[in-house]
Parts: C-alpha cells; sequence; structure tokens
C-alpha cells in the first residue's frame, strides 16, 4: 500500500508540475497549427521559430544578441524559408549553405565553425518542415506523425524518469535524464506509431511502430546534443523567451534532430 501511495503522489506532483505544463500547452499549440493551418501559414509558423533560434544560437555561442553574423543568419533562415515555400528546396538548402559559410568566414577565430552550423541547424529543419508539409495530400498526416512522437517522447521520457528513476543516462551532459526515461519515451513513441497507423490509409501498424522507435532515439539524441552545447558554454538556458522554462532551442531540439533523420 505504501508502494501504491508513494506512486499516486508522484503522479500528482507531476500534474502539478511546473515542467510538465509547458509541455503539454507547447503539443497542444503547435499541434493545432499543424492540424488547422495551410502549409502558408505552416511556413510563416516555422519561419518565426528559426529566427528565434538563430538569435539564441548567437547568445549561447558567442554571447551576442544582434551582431552581424546574427544578422546574416537569420536572412540566410528567412531567404531558405521562403524559397521552401515556394517549392524552391534545392536553392532554399543552398540560401543555408551560403549564409553557414559567411558566417563562419565573419566568426573565424571566435567559434567559427559552430557558429556556422547554428545556421544549418536551424535552415535545414526549417526547409525540411516546410517541404514536408507542403506535401500534399501526405504532408498533413507526415508533420503531424513526426510532431506527435517528438512530443510524446519527451513527454513519457520526462514521466518514466521521473516516476520510476534508476541510472542516469548521461550524467556529465543531462544530469536528470534516465534509462528509464529514456525506455519509456521510445516505447511509447513506439505504440503511437501503431495506433497512428490506424488513421493513415494503407499504412502498416508494424512499420509505423518502427518508424516511431528511429524517430524516438533520434529525438533524444538531439536532445542530449543541445544539453552538450549549453554545457560547453556554460549556459542552462538558450534564453528566457518562455519565462521559467528556457528557450525555443530548449523546446525544439528533438524536432530539429527527427525532422533531419
Amino acid at each position: 500500500m505504501d508502494h501504491t501511495a508513494g506512486q499516486f503522489q508522484a503522479l500528482r506532483d507531476l500534474a502539478r508540475s511546473q515542467d510538465l505544463r509547458p509541455r503539454a500547452l507547447s503539443a497542444l499549440v503547435l499541434g493545432c497549427v499543424v492540424v488547422y493551418a495551410g502549409p502558408t501559414p505552416f511556413a510563416g509558423l516555422v519561419l518565426v521559430v528559426a529566427i528565434l533560434m538563430s538569435w539564441e544560437w548567437g547568445r549561447v555561442v558567442r554571447g551576442a544578441s544582434f551582431d552581424l553574423s546574427f544578422l546574416v543568419h537569420a536572412a540566410a533562415v528567412a531567404v531558405a524559408a521562403v524559397l521552401a515555400a515556394k517549392g524552391s528546396l534545392t536553392l532554399a538548402l543552398a540560401a543555408v549553405v551560403i549564409g553557414a559559410t559567411i558566417v563562419w568566414l565573419l566568426c573565424f577565430g571566435f567559434n567559427e565553425r559552430l557558429s556556422a552550423v547554428g545556421v544549418l541547424y536551424a535552415g535545414v529543419p526549417a526547409v525540411a518542415l516546410i517541404w514536408l508539409r507542403a506535401d500534399e495530400p501526405y504532408g498533413l498526416p507526415a508533420a503531424l506523425f513526426l510532431l506527435l512522437i517528438v512530443w510524446t517522447t519527451d513527454t513519457f521520457a520526462y514521466l518514466g524518469g521521473r516516476l520510476i528513476g534508476g541510472p542516469k543516462l548521461w550524467p556529465s551532459i543531462s544530469p536528470n535524464k534516465t534509462w528509464s526515461g529514456l525506455a519509456s519515451g521510445v516505447a511509447a513513441s513506439a505504440v503511437l506509431g501503431a495506433v497512428f497507423a490506424a488513421f493513415v490509409t494503407d499504412a502498416a501498424p508494424a512499420n509505423l511502430a518502427f518508424s516511431a522507435l528511429v524517430l524516438a532515439l533520434v529525438a533524444q539524441a538531439g536532445d542530449l546534443s543541445e544539453s552538450a552545447l549549453k554545457r560547453r558554454f556554460g549556459v542552462k538556458d538558450a534564453s528566457a523567451l518562455i519565462p521559467g522554462h528556457g528557450g525555443i532551442l530548449d523546446r525544439v531540439d528533438g524536432v530539429v534532430s527527427a525532422v533531419t533523420a
């Protein structure tokens, strides 16, 4: 009985958790945008998020909010997003590469590699998401599937880690992540993938479950990579754009890695 009572108390604590609420709210808001907005409004949202990511990347890597490198970074991402929305995928990716090259030259001698990587980190996923959503009639279910898997992985990894606990996954990089959390997130995503197949014509549950499992692992790897970046520069959060809960980079790291996989 004591163990059961402890589990119920843990569940009540999680329900009131200040960390769980923004996860659920962001998932609900973005899910509604994907479902009810067409490809063009979705592309506009992605563009805004990508520019905010560019700003946060400069803050973390260079300690600068607004400098010439940020302007080039943001401009390259914006041009790439617009080109992707117009269907020019090759030109969009070329804009990202050109932007990364210019930023590398501008920052030469001062974290030039990571500054250039930031252009790719914000630009390539933005192009991929816009291109994916615009692929009618499959764009809507594909984008929704991707985002649902990332959110499910993130949420159940958090829940599993809090309720089960156990050995840490990589304490030097992310002290709060556990192996039980990883297993919970991946398992929940695989189940969701199988269930999602029921809403997609001619989709095989086993195939979508496997795809979900792979995306879940990639999303968690992306989360760890962003944590490693912040650790390197001694930063807890990418910014304070989401008061008390960090920045955009802290919330979309899983999506960034999953959509580029």
